[in-house]
This record gives C-alpha cells, structure tokens and sequence, in this order.
C-alpha cells in the first residue's frame, strides 16, 4: 500500500506527481540505511504515517501558486517534500538544526526533480526570509513554537487562509492551546485509516501570533 493509499484520496494528481511520490520509498529506504531519520517500523507505514499524514495540510489549505512555506524541524523532509510535490508551484523552505537530516532532504528532493524546495540546515529563529505559512508536525509545544517565528511573515495575502500557521499535531491539546486563538481540524474526518484517528491540523492566524 504506497502510491495507492496517495491515490485514494488525492486521485487527480498528475502523472509526474504521480511518479514522484512512488519514488519516494525507493529513495527513504535508501538514505534511512545510511542517516536514520525514520524509525524502521515506521518505514514500512512511510506512505501512511509520514507522506499522508503530511498531505493532511492540503485537505485543510490549498496553496495558491506563488505562495511561500517555510517546514520548520522537517526532519526527513515532512511535512515539507510531500507538500511540495502535491504544489510544485509554491516555494518551500525546509529547516531543521540536524545537519545530517538536511542532507537526506536535499538528496530527495533532488531524487524526485523538485525545484521548489530549499533545504537550511540552521535554527528557524535564525531565518531572516517571510513566508505566507509555516509549516510543521509536532516539533515542540505551541507556545515555544509561537515564539520563534515573530517577524516571519509576509504582509500580502492571496490565500483562502490568512497567512499563518498549519501545524499537525495529535492527541489532547487542550492544554497546551489554551489561551491560543486558533481552529481545529480532525484528519479523521478526511482518512478513513485508524492511524489518524487523533491526529489534528491546527490553524492559527499570524495575527494570533
């Protein structure tokens, strides 16, 4: 179950996109045996908990051409790469602190032809660009979170959303939202897989920030 489970519930990809996302296997395999970025048992569920679970930000926001995203602690490229392939005409900006994990990123990247992805090895607070959205899956508590992307968006708007935050998240976050104005979006509601049955897109918008 790997390019199907994609299929399932993004049929109207293009053939390219098509081809780019099975690559993907092929190439974490390959990379994961060298730099471990991946845990073995979640390999065999890559297309499930990493790919699709990434994929939950585009049942929630679809990313107008032009837009800019920056992946904050991507890891292995998620949900950045993913996203990337599904919008080839947005720009994405991949960082994460760990050398290493950027250097799979950027072999990936370059495995599958994207030329929309920039891979930083580098601390987000650090990162001087703007960006329409920030993206990322659960690096560390949203209060934290909030705190490292003050200046870091655009002014101009041309999105669905306002510019802001999409951020996946699981399990109860009542507490560690409180006080946040944000909206709440269940990907249980979108993928009929166990796997997501907790799992959440939090929207904030940069005026929340």
């Amino acid at each position: 179950m790997s390019l199907e489970l994609i299929l399932k519930y993004f049929p109207n990809i293009t053939e390219i996109q098509k081809e780019q996302f099975a690559k993907l296997e092929d190439l974490y395999k390959e990379w994961n045996e060298k730099i471990n970025v991946i845990s073995r048992k979640d390999m065999e569920s890559l297309y499930e908990k990493h790919i699709l679970h990434s994929l939950g930000i585009a049942k929630v926001m679809d990313f107008a051409p032009g837009t800019k995203v920056l992946d904050i602690g991507t890891g292995g490229g998620f949900p950045g790469i993913p996203l990337a392939i599904l919008f080839p005409e947005s720009q994405f900006t991949l960082i994460d602190s760990i050398g290493k994990k950027i250097t799979v990123v950027q072999a990936v990247a370059q495995g599958v032809g994207l030329t929309n992805v920039t891979a930083i090895h580098g601390r987000a607070e650090k990162v001087k660009d703007k960006f329409h959205f920030v993206v990322s899956r659960a690096v560390t508590q949203m209060p934290v979170f909030l705190r490292w992307l003050h200046g870091k968006f655009e002014k101009e708007q041309f999105n669905t959303k306002h510019n802001g935050i999409l951020y996946l998240k699981g399990g109860d976050l009542g507490e560690e939202l409180a006080g946040i104005k944000c909206e709440l979006f269940q990907l249980k509601n979108f993928y009929e897989e166990d796997f997501f049955e907790t799992k959440k897109v939090v929207y904030i918008s940069k005026g929340n920030v």
